[in-house]
């Protein structure tokens, strides 16, 4: 291939000089009408293009967004495919550092960090309250799913609580007396939605007691959690997620019951493999594109100086009703 035109080329053929042509070239003032003609006209000769990464290096910017996500989660990558489209349109990139059963959050971060990433996008974010914040005082930091109230973060979440309430709603609605809640693995957002259900448990009239069982975020968290329920089978459960509401679906199915007409089952995300016919999940939307959006919104305003307090975005969820739940049976 030929070599790539360079600013000197275009001074050249312009015969004019280099600073002459980067002022022309970068739209500043100075250089007189007939020498910006000279210019212009030679750059489109010999296909001038400036060349973006050698000019960020200049102003020491990379202009890449960093996000860390967990590969095995389907609403991660859907999140990922619209923070990617966001980030276009406001002239960003996007470097992913994937969570795996070897590779942990740290040691992601530490290598978004290494690629020179000037934000970085922590999809449900695992650390501690101060991890997260040491880090934002070094980086421009979104935290996106999990409510943090550490200086220099940007939060971006959708009110988890509220959607759990919304299930608990939509199933007591239905008929159903008995809900249980199957938990995540310990840490914040299990807490919130946790008190989401317990809440909506509370003020329900004709609703039994709340009973939570731990579990996890997995599909073979779902499956154990079937497997404890069947000493005390209730006809509703909500999931911490999509993914442990399909292992849930699977050891119920399994075991010969029919859902929804024996147990109506909730999950949370509205994953892909939700909405699929086989699957047909009655779960909560978190809004993936509003979260993105608002996620790389935040970046971007902190790299650019248009805002330096850390700001909390807390979006709305919405329940979607599909053929997973369903008014209870009598048993009797």
């Amino acid at each position: 291939m030929p070599p790539r035109p360079r600013l000197e080329d275009v001074a050249a053929r312009a015969r004019v000089s280099t600073a002459t042509a980067s002022l022309v070239l970068r739209g500043k003032p100075g250089p007189g009408a007939a020498a910006r003609e000279a210019v212009l006209d030679a750059a489109r000769t010999i296909g001038y293009r400036p060349d973006a990464a050698a000019s960020l290096l200049a102003r020491r910017r990379t202009q890449l967004l960093g996000v860390t996500m967990d590969v095995s989660n389907p609403f991660h990558a859907e999140l990922l495919e619209e923070i990617q489209a966001a980030a276009d349109a406001r002239g960003y990139d996007v470097v992913v550092s994937p969570l795996t059963r070897t590779r942990d959050e740290r040691r992601a971060v530490e290598s978004l960090l290494d690629f020179r990433c000037e934000g970085l996008l922590l999809l449900g974010p695992s650390m501690t309250a101060a991890e997260l914040a040491e880090l934002g005082e070094r980086q421009a930091v979104v935290a996106i799913g999990r409510r943090v109230t550490s200086p220099g973060v940007d939060v971006v979440r959708a009110a988890d609580d509220v959607g759990v309430g919304l299930a608990v709603e939509h199933l007591a609605g239905l008929g159903h007396r008995q809900v249980v809640f199957v938990e995540g693995r310990p840490g914040p957002i299990t807490t919130l939605r946790r008190q989401g259900y317990v809440r909506a448990m509370g003020r329900l009239p004709g609703v039994a007691a709340a009973r939570t069982l731990a579990g996890g975020d997995t599909e073979a968290d779902g499956v154990r959690g079937a497997e404890r329920l069947r000493a005390e089978l209730p006809t509703a459960v909500i999931a911490f997620n999509d993914r442990c509401a399909l292992g849930l679906l699977d050891r119920l199915r399994r075991d010969g019951l029919d859902v929804p007409r024996d147990v109506s089952v909730v999950g949370y995300d509205d994953s892909p493999v939700a909405r699929l016919a086989t699957i047909d999940l009655t779960t909560v939307s978190q809004a993936p594109h509003a979260m993105a959006e608002a996620a790389v919104a935040a970046a971007v305003e902190r790299l650019e100086g248009h805002r330096s307090e850390p700001a909390d975005v807390v979006l709305e969820p919405h329940l979607v009703v599909r053929g997973t739940t369903a008014p209870p049976t009598d048993r009797t």
